[in-house]
């Protein structure tokens, strides 16, 4: 037998931060499947937490470095992956905290008849434990899903981190049904879109005869392949990459599963996935098919423009909290669209600081959701919030200013958000996008305020609802959330100039 044996170039310590949070992931399943009962919802939430902190420092440590060759050209690490890769970080030990609060499902156990005694040993046994470590393996697969460089490789982080989410959303205790069906939803759909996704991966190959991002723009560039090929790539790898934002038409899935999952599951995956989606998007995009821009960039807009207005219409409709903010994300993926759809620096960076602020918001609102409960869980129920603000005035306070940074008022990292992605979309030629995304942003902001009134100018309604004390862990969720949210309306400058000084894609 001849040949030279190449063997595998890693840049371990640029990977380090991926590999770390693999290790916590799999130091998890050890815990599961070894450590007593008793000991691991405590051991779990210390490794997550743990894991979490040192990739992050790790990250923070590799900012500056930069190289195309980090994992056999299948993975890129530049200014561009180290934000979003940081904002999915950040975003889930923020989630993890309100993931401690809520697997202990107090109010269930504590309206179960028998002894206190009886009660706790059913709260132990209702313990969900498992989802940190499945949480730890979508965030690998997030953080893998922006940097990645090669088609199969992009598939591969797409699957490793869609596979725990559908698990994670059939786990809710207290709607066992709903949360069932929202998970087996969310597979068939996802498995459809996958299936998309490698026709589009298929037809590129067979455009450029290449796997990696570099081959693809190379023939795009040079018009060597058969253009129908490059036509249909694009647009069921668009098929699969707009099913994991929500954006319309393919949001079929979010209603269900945002309001059926469990709600620190939510969001968690409302948030993060939207970085990691959004991230790839902006790679593929920008660096691979910008030259090829007159082709895709009408029916983008197109797709941008209805998730828009109907992401706004639908949710003046909703009556249920969950599902309002569904619709609301749905239209924020429309917002975010005319970032990817500008196709310059400055939608580059307004993306990702939209990302970042829009998650915080999202995983603070969600946290809050989790406080209105009454003996049978929590209540998501609009009608059951009336007069919300007297029976509790800061909880509806905090939720308002949450709604409030969601509508892009000023003082609010939604304001900024929103002005800088539309000033991106305005630079580059698409008026369209620009007027749409006001008057959605306007009607948007009638059912965010019809919430508002509905707290603290409706009378309180006395059904059992009741506003739960939040543990240390809850607290520390929605604090951060909201001090981050409105921080960054009051004073953007630093976080907007260190994302310009550090956002860009190398090849």
């Amino acid at each position: 037998m001849g040949g030279n044996f190449l063997a595998p170039t890693l840049d371990y310590s640029l990977l380090s931060p991926i590999l770390i949070v693999l290790a916590g992931a799999i130091i998890g399943v050890l815990i599961e499947a070894f450590a007593p009962r008793a000991s691991r919802s405590s051991s779990q939430l210390f490794i997550t937490l743990t894991t979490l902190a040192t990739a992050l420092t790790a990250l923070i440590r590799n900012r500056n470095g930069e190289s195309v060759t980090v994992a056999m050209n299948s993975m890129v690490f530049d200014g561009a992956g180290v934000l979003l890769q940081g904002s999915i970080l950040v975003i889930a030990i923020i989630s993890v905290f309100l993931l401690a609060d809520q697997d202990n499902f107090t109010a269930l156990a504590a309206a179960l008849p028998g002894s206190n005694e009886e009660r706790i040993s059913v709260q132990q046994q209702l313990k969900v434990t498992e989802v940190y470590p499945l949480v730890l393996f979508a965030v690998a697969g997030m953080m893998i899903f922006p940097v990645a460089s090669d088609l199969i490789t992009l598939f591969v982080a797409l699957e490793m981190f869609s596979l725990p989410l559908y698990l994670l959303a059939g786990l809710s205790r207290h709607r066992r049904l709903m949360s069932q069906e929202a998970a087996l939803k969310y597979f068939l759909l996802g498995a459809f879109s996958s299936a998309f996704f490698l026709f589009g991966v298929s037809f590129l190959y067979g455009y450029s005869a290449s796997i990696t991002f570099s081959g693809i723009h190379d023939a795009v560039i040079g018009g060597s392949g058969n253009d129908v090929f490059l036509l249909l790539g694009i647009a069921f790898l668009s098929v699969g990459l707009l099913f994991k934002v929500g954006a319309v038409p393919f949001h079929t899935w979010s209603p269900d599963v945002y309001q059926g999952a469990p709600t620190p599951i939510t969001a968690f995956m409302a948030a993060a996935t939207k970085v990691a989606a959004f991230g790839a998007m902006l790679r593929i995009f920008y660096s691979v098919l910008a030259e090829d821009y007159l082709q895709w960039r009408p029916v983008l807009t197109l797709v941008a423009l209805v998730t828009m207005v109907f992401g706004s219409l639908v949710a003046i409709a909703q009556r249920d909290v969950k599902r309002m903010l569904a619709y609301s994300s749905i239209a924020h993926a429309g917002f975010l669209l005319s970032g990817v759809i500008a196709l310059n620096k400055s939608g580059l960076d307004a993306s990702i600081f939209y990302l970042f602020a829009y998650g915080v918001a999202t995983v603070g609102a969600f946290a809050v959701v989790t406080l209105v409960r009454d003996s049978s869980g929590e209540v998501t129920d609009l009608n059951r919030w009336s007069g919300l603000g007297k029976r509790s005035p800061l909880v509806a306070t905090v939720f308002a200013g949450f709604l409030l940074a969601f509508a892009g008022i000023p003082l609010t990292s939604g304001f900024i958000g929103k002005f800088s992605i539309f000033s991106a979309a305005y630079e580059s030629g698409a008026t369209s996008l620009l007027i749409t995304g006001v008057l959605s942003s306007a009607i948007a902001a009638f059912f965010y305020i019809r919430v508002i009134v509905l707290m603290f100018f409706k009378d309180s309604v006395e059904d059992g609802t009741s506003v739960v004390i939040p543990s240390i862990y809850t607290q520390f969720t929605i604090a951060l959330s909201f001090i981050v949210t409105f921080a960054l309306g009051v004073f953007p400058a630093p976080l907007l100039e260190f994302i310009s000084s550090t956002a860009n894609f190398i090849r």
